[in-house]
């Protein structure tokens, strides 16, 4: 069988990590809808979020390093099969219990398929130029919540069937992908020798060091992802008073524009400076977005968008970059599904935790809470970065993301 070039399998790992992004993302527009239709309160919604990491963290757990020994190409198509059973179940969903159970499936896709495409990244980019796929692969996920966000936005708002059209058009986006990804190469120099088995997850002796300081840093990024994906279409509803999905979607759209601009802009910066920035830009985004929502203001929100955007942006890439270009290649999506694993977790935890504030109490204390939350993993990730910094340490430019 015929496969694809070195740069085409990179273009499509990259695609894929979208698609990733684009799956996670996707209910987030068509929460209120829900809401509104079957009376749903915003822990209902939060726990269908919630549902997403909670099934990756469980199966991360058990195959996250598969991709090591059966090739990327395989585990990348396993992945992108759940991530259309799930999409096709919320497409067709007649009521809530569909939604978990596709919810589900999402994650299982997921689970399978981002760890081996955030590898195949660095591994299908030019020789050489490795340690600069960070940017592409950040770019590429921030493309992801943006076609979820203003594609479901718009076709939610203006064609017919708003709870089930939006899923129909991703399920036929993630079938097109898994086309071209059944012609990445088969194996790659990179993988493990043996059969797999499961064995859980380990890091490798050496890295430990870098591995936590990745692993602080995604989950801050990760959080701050609860904030946006899960409470951000209520919180600018609130904000904006607007019933219109295209016009909240496009504000949160520009979160994850801000995401793609700062990877690019920041592609060639050392990840442990790019973490520093990265967390002080999370806790002054997160500010600024608690003050929008006291002063009902838009303009306010639109900034915090911006910035947390960044922050998420460069917490995500300088997490991931350190742990990858650390982490052995034989090794690298088990050591890089490792990450996802702790990330994911606490993102589920998270959500779930702040729905129950927002259906119990209300979305203000919710933000709050979980803005308090995000700057202790924020503040600790540029601890460790700080500490890293000023000791010995390899060639860390961003990697992967």
């Amino acid at each position: 069988m015929r496969t694809l070039s070195r740069r085409a399998s990179f273009l499509v790992a990259a695609a894929i990590a979208a698609i990733a992004l684009w799956t996670s993302a996707a209910p987030t527009v068509t929460y209120p809808v829900y809401a509104a239709e079957w009376q749903l309160p915003t822990s209902a919604t939060t726990a269908i979020f919630a549902v997403y990491p909670i099934v990756l963290v469980l199966a991360l757990a058990v195959f996250g390093n598969l991709s090591d020994y059966i090739g990327r190409r395989a585990s990348i198509l396993i992945g992108l099969l759940g991530s259309f059973v799930g999409v096709v179940l919320f497409a067709v969903a007649p009521s809530v219990e569909w939604l978990f159970v596709g919810r589900a499936f999402m994650g299982l896709g997921v689970a399978f398929s981002l760890s081996p495409a955030t590898a195949a990244i660095v591994e299908f980019s030019k020789p050489g130029q490795g340690k600069r796929a960070g940017a592409i692969t950040t770019a590429s996920t921030a493309i992801g919540i943006v076609l979820a966000m203003l594609v479901g936005g718009a076709l939610i708002e203006y064609a017919p069937l708003p709870t089930h059209l939006n899923f129909v058009v991703l399920a036929a986006v993630v079938a097109v992908v898994a086309g071209f990804a059944w012609f990445l190469p088969r194996h790659t120099a990179a993988e493990a020798q043996g059969r797999w088995r499961p064995r859980g997850i380990t890091v490798p002796h050496g890295i430990r060091r870098f591995f936590l300081i990745g692993a602080v840093s995604v989950t801050a990024a990760f959080a701050v992802g609860v904030i946006v994906l899960s409470l951000g279409a209520d919180i600018a509803q609130e904000l904006i008073q607007s019933d219109n999905a295209l016009v909240n979607g496009a504000v949160l759209a520009l979160n994850a524009a801000a995401i793609a601009v700062a990877a690019i802009v920041l592609r060639n910066v050392r990840a442990v400076n790019l973490i520093m920035i990265g967390a002080g830009a999370t806790v002054v985004g997160l500010a600024v977005m608690l003050a929008s929502s006291m002063q009902h203001s838009l303009a306010l929100f639109l900034v915090a968008a911006v910035i947390t955007g960044v922050g998420y942006s460069l917490l995500f890439g300088g997490g991931l970059g350190i742990v990858s270009t650390t982490a052995p290649a034989h090794h690298r999506a088990g050591t890089l599904s490792a990450v996802y694993l702790i990330a994911y977790f606490f993102q589920g935890a998270t959500a779930l935790f702040l729905g129950a504030l927002a259906t119990g109490y209300d979305l203000q204390l919710a933000l709050e809470i979980g803005a308090g939350i995000v700057t202790v993993f924020s503040l600790t990730a540029l601890t460790l970065a700080f500490t890293l910094g000023r000791g010995p340490q390899p060639d860390l430019t961003p990697a992967t993301a």
